[in-house]
């Protein structure tokens, strides 16, 4: 597997780990809610064959720092978002960003004036209301949640990510995605996330989506349980870009359809350009 996050970075949010692969033009990976940089791990190999690739576990996500009190919100994450670039001294990158990331990456870039050559936007948050219905249950009812016994907690959060998919992924993927929610910290984490959300932090950029300064590619899992196809279409009506749709994945394809997000990617003008051709 060429996924790992064997670095790490301290940042204004806590240590954060990350990783990197391949050559060429730089390549920003960020993952969004409850996920972790994991979630690219069928898709870097391909994508290392034109790009040099950077991935990242935010603070509170993945194996990156989580502690009681922790700051995670959009806004915070936004700012360790440059951060990141800067530690990788990297200027204008390619983002492709999924999930809550949509909102990290356009916040930094309409309100912070990160720059981008170019953004991919995947199943993501970004348009007022977001997250689903039990995301918005849990956040109404949190001190009734946070004090759970283990074992309830740990069905809870692999019932959550299952809920997201439309059809099966590997076992081993599943773990992993569920593991760093399993320890102690990762518990308090968890639910901290819901704590953190608030819908203003989107509402603040909304009225700028369409002075995005780079082209932007929008591309959904047709069948997302989490985030319908219809916010797609909304988000793409205000950036002023096509919807571009993956008929059989849900909120995560690159586990659910890795293949096929690729190609559609790939052959879509001025997407991923360097990997065209290979």
């Amino acid at each position: 597997m060429l996924w790992s996050v064997n670095k790490k970075a301290e940042t204004s949010a806590g240590n954060v780990v990350w990783g990197s692969a391949g050559s060429g033009p730089p390549l920003v990976l960020a993952h969004g809610w409850p996920w972790s940089s994991f979630i690219w791990h069928r898709v870097l190999l391909s994508l290392s064959h034109g790009y040099s690739v950077y991935w990242y576990d935010m603070p509170g996500y993945g194996r990156s720092e989580k502690k009681e009190g922790q700051a995670t919100g959009i806004d915070v994450q936004a700012k360790v978002f440059a951060e990141m670039l800067a530690i990788w001294d990297i200027d204008r990158p390619t983002v492709w960003a999924h999930d809550l990331s949509g909102a990290v990456a356009l916040r930094a870039h309409l309100l912070d004036g990160v720059a981008f050559t170019n953004l991919i936007l995947m199943n993501c948050v970004a348009l007022s209301p977001w997250g689903s219905e039990f995301f918005d249950h849990v956040g109404r009812h949190l001190d009734a949640f946070r004090p759970l016994p283990h074992h309830i907690h740990a069905a809870i959060v692999e019932a959550y990510i299952r809920s997201a998919l439309v059809g099966e992924i590997a076992e081993t993927d599943l773990h992993e995605l569920v593991l760093p929610w399993m320890s102690p910290e990762g518990q308090v984490s968890f639910y901290n996330q819901f704590a953190e959300a608030d819908q203003a932090l989107t509402r603040a950029f909304e009225p700028k989506l369409g002075d995005i300064d780079c082209p932007v590619t929008l591309i959904w899992g047709e069948k997302d349980p989490w985030i319908p196809l219809e916010r797609g279409r909304a988000l793409a009506a205000k950036i002023g870009v096509p919807l571009h749709h993956l008929p059989d994945a849900g909120h995560l394809p690159p586990l659910e359809a890795p293949r096929e997000l690729l190609d559609a990617l790939i052959a879509i003008p001025d997407t991923l350009p360097e990997l065209k051709g290979m």
